[in-house]
C-alpha cells in the first residue's frame, strides 16, 4: 500500500500543519519508504523464534536490574506536611482538583 500525495494532504491537514509542495513530496517518500520496511519486517519468518525480553539474550545470559517490589514505610504526619506543602489545594492529606467531568 502506498501513500498518495492526497493522503499526505490530509494527514497534514489533520495534524493542522502546512507543507509547501516540496515537502508534501519529501513527505510521501519518506512515509512510503517507511511502508517498505514494515513490509520486509513483515514479511519475515518468525515461526518458533522465542520472544527477547532483552536485545542481547540471545547472546549472553541477561539479569534484569529489577529492583524487588517492596512495601515503603508509610510517612510520618511531618514528613506528609513536607510532601504537600508545595500543593495549591489539599484537604486531609489528599490533593484537590478542580471538576474534569461533571
Amino acid at each position: 500500500m502506498a501513500i498518495s500525495e492526497q493522503d499526505v494532504t490530509r494527514i497534514a491537514s489533520l495534524a493542522r500543519i502546512e507543507l509547501s509542495p516540496e515537502e508534501t513530496a519529501q513527505t510521501q517518500k519518506e512515509l512510503n519508504d517507511i511502508l517498505g520496511l514494515m513490509a520486509q519486517l513483515q514479511a519475515v519468518d518468525t515461526q518458533g523464534v522465542e520472544p527477547l525480553a532483552h536485545p542481547l539474550s540471545a547472546h549472553q545470559d541477561i539479569q534484569l536490574r529489577l529492583r524487588d517490589d517492596v512495601a515503603a514505610p508509610t510517612h510520618t504526619e511531618e514528613q506528609r506536611a513536607a510532601l504537600m506543602a508545595n500543593a495549591p489545594a489539599q484537604t486531609q492529606g489528599l490533593f484537590l482538583v478542580p471538576t474534569v467531568i461533571e
